[in-house]
């Protein structure tokens, strides 16, 4: 299975895409975690963060690759203990379909990315840096795929 990881957002510090990669390459032997980044829009005093979130909401849409089961990060989605994740990863495995995850920018995903979805997800009810987003994602997938694989990296 290959998860897409869809973020707006680039040019994250090395200490981030050091985590993330090694996470994403832990992963590798039966899912593909692939990072796709969304430039985000100039954001400056009197911008209108409105039409930026629609604009980089189309910009997520368009990544999407065809036929993935699409899952939109948000603060008011299914919280999931790592365990209860695992259950969800194992149904999208046997699934037979991709997943795109989708990750928004400091506004959040557009109303068109949260109707693409099919599941949303809350990471938690706090806000977190966008950075390390993308690292709990990985380690938790990563965490997920060792509970369902008897590996002893979830203790």
């Amino acid at each position: 299975m290959r998860i897409n990881l869809i973020a707006v957002g680039t040019r994250m510090p090395a200490w981030v895409a050091e985590a993330y990669q090694d996470y994403a390459t832990r992963l590798r032997r039966d899912c593909v975690l692939n990072l796709i980044e969304i430039n985000p829009g100039k954001r400056h005093k009197g911008a209108d963060l409105n039409r930026l979130r629609m604009q980089e909401g189309q910009k997520i849409l368009a990544a999407i690759p065809a036929s993935c089961h699409v899952i939109a990060l948000d603060v008011a989605g299914a919280s999931w203990s790592t365990e209860q994740l695992s259950t969800e990863l194992s149904s999208w495995m046997q699934s037979g379909q991709d997943l795109a995850l989708l990750v928004g920018g400091p506004e959040g995903l557009s109303e068109e990315c949260y109707q693409r979805a099919q599941q949303r997800w809350s990471l938690s009810p706090l806000t977190l840096p966008h950075p390390m987003v993308r690292v709990i994602i990985a380690e938790q997938l990563f965490r997920a795929w060792s509970i369902l694989n008897n590996h002893p990296y979830h203790r």
